[in-house]
């Protein structure tokens, strides 16, 4: 599967938000099962999980205060390793 994530704007994009450093909210969606792959991508910072209603997903949501575009931009690549997961 091809992906069309501009890693370039992507950090453009970040950088219009404000000035580093700041706190980043991640999201992602995984399968059940598999959100201590994403907690173990945040060891120091809360994840909070919400389970789909049908049980087969979890939402992830972690508060992170980050120091660059390239520190979030690892981060979503770490996560991208994680199978089934959803970045929004």
């Amino acid at each position: 599967m091809k992906s069309n994530f501009d890693p370039i704007a992507f950090k453009e994009k970040l950088a219009s938000f404000g000035t580093f450093p700041m706190p980043y909210l991640f999201k992602f969606i995984v399968p059940f099962g598999k959100e201590g792959e994403v907690a173990a991508i945040f060891p120091d910072d809360e994840v909070i999980l919400k389970p789909s209603s049908g049980g087969k997903y979890i939402s992830t949501t972690i508060r992170k205060q980050v120091e660059s575009a390239d520190q979030v931009l690892g981060l979503y690549e770490k996560a991208a390793c994680i199978e089934g997961v959803i970045s929004l």
